[in-house]
């Protein structure tokens, strides 16, 4: 495809399976399964370089098919799915990829690190997606929550889940992990024309008309629609097992109340996020006046991102 506008910020999630794939093997006349790394560099070659690129594996997808953001999205979770946010220079936005590993000598975070990531000290601070990788591993979650701990305040939309692997970040490429390592990857959005809203799909949401009822939570926040991209991060548990085989019953709830809002994101092994709904002079408020509780399993976060007005 011709892009006429060059991307700063990439953002790709592919199911394991799509990226480790087979590719011929001419001298040995066989398929060989390609590994996770040589795709990411394929990737990576294909854009600019500068370019920030965070990429994500997970067991299942959700995708707006490409041409128009009105088309129908789609939950994927069984078959080869894959899609690419491209964000190019907003004008008052600004988009920044993190990764903190965790670090075997280091129980504490780098505060500086944190700072870097434009995560503290930044009152334009509104967004932030955060994924936790090789979650099985031992102090994955502790480590989980140092993380997610001192963000979770009433003016930050906190969500994500828990992926597979990360495969792309750039700036990471020449010190990489080992692969049984664990750590948090994401992306921190700032400015002050960002608005953001998120509901949490709980267990007790288990058939169309208490999908909709979320929704419809969603719309009241009143989050402008045009220049807004929606996100979705399920539990593998959910989907078709959870709504006794009827497919794709959350997008399609997201859908009816956003008809031109694109929808992406994924099916994992946890998610990370609460209901924080926006009053209308856009000050987050939450619902309880304790601290939220942002790990979760068997659930739907619901996110929507407004970037501000086009000009």
């Amino acid at each position: 495809q011709r892009v006429h506008v060059l991307p700063q910020t990439v953002l790709y999630i592919a199911d394991a399976e799509t990226f480790s794939g087979h590719e011929e093997c001419h001298e040995h006349k066989k398929a060989r399964k390609r590994n996770s790394k040589e795709t990411a560099v394929a990737i990576e070659k294909l854009l600019p370089k500068r370019c920030q690129v965070l990429g994500l594996l997970t067991p299942g997808i959700v995708v707006t098919p490409m041409g128009s953001s009105s088309n129908q999205p789609q939950e994927i979770e069984d078959g080869e799915a894959g899609f690419a946010l491209l964000f190019p220079k907003i004008d008052g936005v600004k988009i920044q990829t993190f990764h903190f590993p965790k670090e075997v000598k280091n129980r504490v975070i780098d505060e500086n690190k944190f700072a870097e990531a434009g995560l503290k000290n930044n009152p334009d601070l509104r967004v932030v997606l955060l994924f936790g990788y090789n979650s099985w591993k031992s102090g994955a979650t502790r480590f989980l929550h140092q993380i997610v701990n001192p963000l979770n305040e009433k003016s930050i939309i906190l969500a994500g889940g828990q992926v597979e692997s990360f495969t792309s970040l750039i700036s990471e490429n020449n010190n990489a992990q080992p692969s049984d390592a664990c750590g948090v990857v994401g992306l921190a959005f700032s400015g002050p024309q960002i608005q953001s809203a998120t509901v949490l799909l709980d267990q007790d949401v288990a058939d169309e008309r208490t999908a909709e009822a979320a929704m419809q939570r969603l719309k009241a926040a009143n989050i402008p629609e045009w220049n807004t991209i929606g996100f979705m991060f399920a539990c593998v548990g959910r989907g078709y097992r959870h709504y006794k085989t009827k497919r794709n019953m959350e997008a399609d709830a997201f859908r009816k109340f956003f008809p031109n809002v694109p929808l992406f994101g994924f099916f994992g092994h946890g998610e990370i996020g609460c209901d924080r709904i926006v009053t209308g002079n856009f000050v987050l408020r939450e619902c309880n006046d304790v601290k939220d509780d942002l790990l979760h399993g068997y659930t739907t976060v619901m996110t929507l991102i407004h970037l501000g007005s086009t000009k």
